[in-house]
This record gives structure tokens, sequence and C-alpha cells, in this order.
């Protein structure tokens, strides 16, 4: 509906009942193979509600939580996210390793629900959702 939309769309886990506090992992399609260098590099975007949106993380650790990758639109991108303790990793396309690694997520919750979204702009599809649940020993977390 408008120039700058940039197409959003993405996970949301860990998100509470009351929708008070979430962390996602979110695609931004148009900007996967945009001429201009610094937009490509915003593709990708990690961020935890309420206290650590896009703006913030990338105002106190630029390109931390943000990265490049080779999507766009009008095209199918199978997303495989792993969240484990305080690191995430998004696996693009089938790749074997991972496309976006988040560290130290910010968010506060260890455990919640988890939703599909497609923000203003964005006109998304998604199709077979699965959520696999492990548990890992040695990290002391689910995968």
């Amino acid at each position: 509906p408008f120039p700058r939309a940039q197409g959003f769309i993405g996970v949301y886990f860990r998100a509470q009942h009351d929708d008070s506090a979430f962390e996602s992992i979110y695609l931004r399609p148009n900007c996967g193979r945009s001429p201009i260098q610094a937009m490509r590099n915003h593709a990708v975007q990690y961020f935890a509600f309420p206290g650590w949106k896009f703006a913030d993380l990338r105002k106190e650790a630029p390109g931390l939580y943000e990265t490049y990758a080779d999507i766009g639109l009008d095209e199918w991108i199978t997303m495989r996210i792993h969240v484990a303790g305080e690191r995430a990793e998004l696996y693009l396309n089938d790749a074997r390793y991972p496309s976006f690694i988040v560290n130290k997520m910010k968010g506060t919750s260890k455990a919640g629900t988890i939703g599909l979204y497609v923000d203003i702009g964005t006109e998304g599809y998604f199709k077979d959702f699965r959520i696999i649940s492990s548990i890992h020993s040695a990290q002391g977390g689910a995968r």
C-alpha cells in the first residue's frame, strides 16, 4: 500500500498469553535483493517485545540482530528456527548451516506460545508449519 513497504513475515515465540512479551525473527523479502546494500542488510531481523524493538537493537548493536539473506518477493522461503536458552538460529531454504544466529536474545520469557504473522503492506502465506521439541541435556533447554 506504500512504496517503502518491505514485506514483513515471521514467527513469534515465547509469547505470553496477554501479548505483553514475545520474541520474533522475521523476514523482509523486499530487502533481500535490493540494489542498495544497506537495505539488503535488513533482510532478516530479530526483536524482543516490549523493550527491544528493531530500532533499539540497531542503535545498541548495529548489525548484530539483523543480516542479509538471499530472499525475494513472490517465492516460497523455507524457515526453520532453533531456539535454545538465549540462542536462536535461523535456517533458510533448507540450508545446512544457519543464515542468522542470535547469540543472546533479549526477551525475559523462557516459555510461551508461538505465532505467525504478516505485517502491514505484506501478503504472505504459510504452509507445512511444524513445532518440534527435543530436550538436550548438555544445553539444559529445548530446541
